[in-house]
C-alpha cells in the first residue's frame, strides 16, 4: 500500500483469509462455523468482512444487535445471521429482515412467541421461526437457567411459529489456563443442560460454546458448531497462537506539521507538556474523536514513525494529537503508524491495561477504510 496522506485504517483481506484458514484448520470437518460480525466487524468493516468470509465458506454470521444485522441484509448477505441480544422493540425489524434472536429468558420466549403467533394472517401465519436459545453455565450475563427447561419446553410445545435452531452457550475464561477447571465445568453443564433440552424437545438443534480460545483450547467442545470474533481479526488471546494470526486493520495518518519546542514551552491543551529540552513535536490528525484514549496521553501511548517509537506529548485532543520526534529522521508528510501487524493493538492497548478488542473495536467510523491485500 501506498503511505498514508490522510488518516485511514487498511483492512487486510489476505490477512483474514489467513486467519479463516488458521482457525479452521482446528475443527473436524463437517463442523459449522459462526463469524461473529459485531461491532462494524470489530471495528473494521462488517459488510466487507462478511463478503470475504462468504467467498471463504463461513455458515453462519452473529451481530449483536438487529441493526447489525439489517445492514448486512441490506448489502445483500443472505446467510444465517444470529442476532445475539435482540429486544421486543426490534422484533418487527428482525422478522423482516429475516434475522435469528438469540432467545435468553422466559420473558422473551413468551414475547416472541406472541409475537410470532400475531404476524401475518389466518392464511399466511408464521411456522418453525427459527430461534437460538442462549443457557446462562457461569458467565452469568444473558442465558436461561438449567431449571428452565421444563418451561422452555411447554412453551414451545404449544406453538407452531417456531423452532429452535441452535442451543448455544458462552465460555467466559477459555483463554485462562487457570481457570480450566471452571471451564470444564461449564462445558459439562452446557453437555447435560443440552442433553435435556434435546430429550423434551424431541428433535436435536445445533449446539455451540466455543469462542476463539474455546476453538483452540478446547477441541471437546466444538459440538456442532463454533463461533469465532476476535480471531478473525488476528488476535488468539495467547502469545503463542497469535504468531499464526495477523492483524487485519491497521490504523495509520500523517504528520502534519513539526514544531521546534524550546526549553520551557509547552504542547497541548492545559500546558500537558513542557519541555525540559529542546524538542522536536510532530501534530497527527487523529484523537479522541477517532478512538485514540486520551489515557494514551502524556507518553503512556505511542505511534510508529520510521520504524521508531514517538511517544505522545501532553493531552490527547479531539481530533489531533503530538508526539515526540526527536532524534527520529522524519519530515512533515511522513506515515505514522497507531497499530496494526508490527506494533499490535494488543501490544498498544496493555499500556493503558486495556485490551485489543476495547482499541480496535473504539475506531471511530468517521476514519476511512480502505481495503487492501498485501
Amino acid at each position: 500500500m501506498p503511505k498514508a496522506n490522510e488518516t485511514l485504517l487498511e483492512i487486510d483481506l489476505n490477512a483474514l483469509d489467513n486467519n479463516y484458514q488458521y482457525i479452521t484448520s482446528k475443527i473436524k470437518p463437517g463442523t459449522k462455523f459462526m463469524a461473529v460480525v459485531k461491532a462494524y466487524g470489530y471495528g473494521s468493516d462488517s459488510v466487507i468482512i462478511a463478503k470475504e468470509l462468504i467467498d471463504l465458506g463461513v455458515d453462519y454470521f452473529a451481530v449483536a444487535y438487529p441493526s447489525e444485522g439489517e445492514a448486512l441484509r441490506g448489502a445483500s448477505i443472505e446467510a444465517p445471521i444470529l442476532v445475539l441480544h435482540p429486544l421486543p422493540i426490534n422484533f418487527e425489524l428482525i422478522v423482516n429482515r429475516c434475522l435469528e434472536p438469540s432467545i435468553y429468558s422466559l420473558r422473551m420466549l413468551e414475547e416472541f412467541i406472541a409475537f410470532t403467533e400475531a404476524t401475518g394472517n389466518q392464511e399466511n401465519r408464521l411456522e418453525n421461526y427459527p430461534i437460538h436459545l442462549k443457557f446462562n453455565t457461569g458467565l452469568n450475563r444473558l442465558g436461561f437457567a438449567e431449571n428452565d427447561i421444563s418451561k422452555i419446553s411447554e412453551m414451545l410445545a404449544k406453538t407452531k411459529s417456531v423452532k429452535v435452531k441452535s442451543a448455544f452457550s458462552h465460555l467466559a475464561a477459555s483463554e485462562d489456563i487457570n481457570e480450566k477447571k471452571f471451564t470444564l465445568k461449564q462445558i459439562e453443564t452446557f453437555q447435560r443442560l443440552s442433553e435435556e433440552l434435546i430429550l423434551k424437545l424431541g428433535y436435536k438443534p445445533l449446539l455451540h460454546c466455543t469462542n476463539t480460545s474455546g476453538i483452540i483450547n478446547y477441541p471437546e467442545a466444538h459440538f456442532d458448531m463454533v463461533r469465532s470474533g476476535i480471531g478473525l481479526y488476528g488476535f488468539g488471546n495467547d502469545k503463542e497462537e497469535n504468531k499464526h494470526l495477523k492483524p487485519v486493520g491497521t490504523l495509520k495518518t500523517e504528520l502534519s506539521q513539526i514544531h521546534t519546542v524550546k526549553t520551557g514551552e509547552s504542547v497541548g491543551y492545559n500546558r500537558g507538556f513542557i519541555a525540559k529540552k529542546l524538542t522536536r513535536s510532530a501534530t497527527l490528525p487523529i484523537g479522541y474523536a477517532d478512538g485514540i484514549p486520551r489515557s494514551f496521553g502524556k507518553s503512556t501511548g505511542w505511534v510508529t514513525i520510521n520504524g521508531e517509537k514517538a511517544f505522545i506529548l501532553g493531552d490527547i485532543c479531539m481530533d489531533m494529537m503530538m508526539v515526540d520526534v526527536t532524534g527520529i529522521n522524519c519530515e512533515e508528510g511522513d506515515e505514522a503508524i497507531v497499530f496494526g501487524s508490527s506494533v499490535t493493538a494488543e501490544e498498544l492497548a496493555a499500556a493503558i491495561n486495556s485490551i485489543s478488542y476495547e482499541l480496535i473495536t473504539g475506531i471511530s467510523q468517521r476514519v476511512k477504510r480502505v481495503v487492501c491485500r498485501k
